[in-house]
């Protein structure tokens, strides 16, 4: 813990850092009591700390708020906290890098939730292994298309930190394997993975990667099939489906999913039933 007085250039400062991919901040500024006010706490994302409120409860209560913003993203708030010397108001902002959407597969799909991944303020990323489809002219001013290596590392020379989606929209069961393999073995793990495809296809993923031996623990962090129900039906349509999804992930509200009423994996183990009683799918 540092005792150095945090000031608005220093808060400037750290902030610019931290959307231009550097290490997330929340800044905590006592508004209340008068005592305190103007005080700051900065709390980066590997929980270090600087500056302080001048008195310890204070700190604690602001560090946990710091923490929250953090988790959240929420961009900021005003808070009052309920001390043994008096209500205390905090104003907490938080600051992170723009949120990463990959896309993993550049078709007609790819092409719609790129731009919408732009519009609501994603660093949109396209991997593609083909030359006619991992082109700049095929998703014009909205995203960085990498012509990526799918037969050795698809996400090599790509970022990937815990606020970053994945959206695995490629063409087929092999590539949906070695992706997923990649991701889940990841050091750090997405926010977000999701797996377009049929029950059919899903389910044929999962076992594959169980078979591998990888623990259902980790397989239940991808959802599949992705996107909220809609009855989407075209590109467009199934696009605004996925992007609702990465929406409610945003925003952490819980919303019904088609992963959510597939329950895909729920029908790999053996001797499990429906709730309403009907048999596995075989």
């Amino acid at each position: 813990m540092s005792r150095l007085r945090i000031g608005p250039l220093d808060v400037a400062r750290r902030a610019r850092e931290a959307v231009a991919g550097g290490e997330s901040i929340a800044v905590v500024l006592c508004v209340e009591p008068a005592a305190h006010r103007g005080a700051r706490i900065i709390r980066t994302a590997s929980s270090a700390r600087l500056g302080t409120l001048g008195d310890p409860a204070l700190d604690a209560a602001a560090f946990d708020l710091a923490q929250r913003a953090l988790q959240t993203r929420e961009p900021a708030f005003t808070e009052t906290v309920r001390l043994s010397a008096g209500d205390a108001t905090l104003y907490v902002e938080s600051f992170h890098a723009t949120e990463h959407l990959i896309v993993v597969g550049a078709g007609h799909i790819a092409v719609p939730l790129a731009r919408l991944g732009v519009d609501l303020g994603f660093r949109v990323t396209v991997l593609d292994d083909r030359e006619a489809f991992a082109t700049p002219e095929r998703f014009p001013s909205v995203a960085t298309v990498v012509r990526a290596d799918f037969e050795r590392d698809p996400f090599a020379g790509v970022d990937i930190d815990g606020g970053t989606c994945v959206v695995l929209v490629t063409r087929g069961h092999r590539w949906d394997f070695d992706c997923l393999r990649l991701l889940l073995e990841s050091a750090t793990a997405p926010r977000y993975i999701g797996m377009i495809g049929s029950r059919r296809r899903v389910r044929a993923a999962f076992h594959a990667l169980l078979e591998a031996g990888y623990p259902r623990t980790s397989l239940a962090t991808v959802r599949a099939p992705i996107g909220i129900e809609i009855g989407a039906e075209t590109p467009d349509e199934i696009a605004v489906s996925i992007a609702a999804e990465l929406i409610a992930v945003r925003r952490g509200v819980e919303i019904e999913t088609i992963a959510g009423r597939e329950r895909v994996l729920d029908r790999l183990l053996p001797g499990t039933r429906e709730q309403d009683g009907r048999p596995n799918d075989p």
